[in-house]
């Protein structure tokens, strides 16, 4: 099976959109062969600011309303007491909001992004997603996360570079209750980062501390920025370490915590 024959086979649906390479490729195809796909998404305090301004301007490149369902997650104990497997309730709860607003809104097919790259073994997310009904074309279709940003560049989706993002929530160790400021903190770092021109990375919270998770080639450059990343991040952590384990771009498993390997600044 291929895209056009899944939106023949299913013309109407609602998608969880998050303004990723995925969900992004998979609402323009749908535009694309006709089909009555809906974009939502959920705001939670877990979304940074920059994925909802990537999902309107995408939504709007492509013609389509995108409706915004605010959640309050951290109201959830199951999900705050950040337990292991915090992913699975996590989508279990948001994939349930998005399932409700939109049988309210005439929808009963339910659409995330989920592609042939992940690991279904290895994402609870992806157990409470099935488990509600939901479907992965992208994943059904066969379609890897390579295929995808390959057919989204010739697309001309500006999200086809975008580095593969995993919620704030990731950035908190199993076990360590998850606050609201402190999501906030590490957002905030995050995009201290990204105007001094870094890209595909982390900062996660390590005993209080900044650990901030480069790739390989990215290693250098932040040794040489030290001091200036030390003063970026200095009115949010007291400490910044660097964790000497480079992050893998595109398949790092996201419901987990690296090991403590760390160098500080």
């Amino acid at each position: 099976m291929n895209l056009k024959e899944f939106f023949l086979q299913h013309p109407r649906a609602a998608l969880g959109f998050s303004g990723g390479v995925d969900s992004a490729f998979l609402l323009a195809m749908a535009v694309k062969y006709g089909a009555d796909v809906q974009p939502y998404f959920i705001k939670t305090v877990f979304q940074p600011a920059f994925e909802l301004e990537d999902a309107r301007r995408l939504t709007k490149e492509l013609g389509k309303e995108l409706i915004v369902v605010e959640y309050d997650i951290l109201r959830d104990k199951e999900i705050s007491s950040n337990p292991a497997n915090r992913c699975y309730y996590c989508k279990k709860t948001l994939f349930s909001v998005l399932k409700e607003k939109a049988l309210k809104d005439g929808y009963t097919l339910l659409l995330d992004g989920s592609n042939a790259s992940d690991d279904a073994s290895d994402r609870p997310g992806m157990r409470a997603a099935h488990e509600l009904e939901v479907l992965s074309p992208l994943r059904d279709c066969g379609l890897t996360k390579k295929e995808i940003r390959k057919l989204s560049r010739e697309e001309d989706l500006f999200t086809w570079d975008k580095p593969s993002y995993a919620c704030l929530a990731t950035r908190i160790p199993a076990g360590t209750v998850i606050r609201a400021e402190t999501l906030e903190k590490i957002e905030q770092a995050e995009e201290k980062l990204k105007k001094a021109g870094f890209r595909d990375f982390r900062v996660r919270l390590f005993h209080g501390a900044a650990r901030i998770q480069v790739t390989e080639g990215q290693m250098m450059e932040l040794l040489e920025k030290k001091e200036r990343v030390t003063e970026l991040l200095s009115p949010y952590f007291r400490d910044v370490f660097l964790d000497l384990q480079p992050r893998q771009s595109e398949f790092i498993n996201v419901c987990s915590v690296s090991s403590d390997r760390t160098a500080i600044f």
